[in-house]
């Protein structure tokens, strides 16, 4: 694990970008997060119907390729923060799914720290941009500008 950093350490970060891992997107991961979210779209959990459209076969939703941001980042090796209480998604400015992500391709997420300020004693606001490429692919499966709230 790699050493804590302090606030001030961290904003010395705004612009270095963290990649993590590649991590497969599994049938079995799109049919977890069907049942989660009640999203059964055929596109998603059909793979004969899926095969007779554009795609192919299956791909994976828009928001479960969003929701892979937080296990992505922990794969990044980013230092914990010294002193921080707790962190919270406050949300995001920008969203745009650009490529489908079909079932079985890895993935992986690049993570650039794009702006760190104090909102008020104690309390930073931290905003990344957060983009998911796709093994082989040429276009990213998303792009997005994601904040957080982190509470020293």
């Amino acid at each position: 694990m790699a050493q804590p950093v302090t606030i001030d350490q961290l904003r010395e970060q705004i612009g270095s970008e963290r990649m993590s891992d590649w991590v497969e997107v599994s049938q079995a991961m799109i049919d977890q997060f069907a049942d989660a979210t009640g999203d059964h779209q055929f596109i998603h959990v059909d793979p004969v119907r899926a095969a007779e459209t554009p795609f192919g076969g299956t791909i994976a939703h828009g928001f479960l390729s969003l929701s892979l941001m937080p296990m992505l980042a922990a794969r990044t090796g980013a230092p914990p923060i010294e002193g921080v209480r707790m962190g919270v998604n406050y949300g995001g400015n920008k969203v745009r799914f650009l490529t489908p992500v079909r079932s079985g391709s890895r993935v992986r997420g690049r993570f650039k720290l794009r702006k760190l300020v104090e909102r008020k004693p104690g309390v930073w606001e931290q905003v990344q941009e957060y983009t998911l490429e796709i093994e082989g692919e040429e276009k990213p499966a998303l792009i997005a500008e994601w904040i957080a709230l982190i509470y020293v």
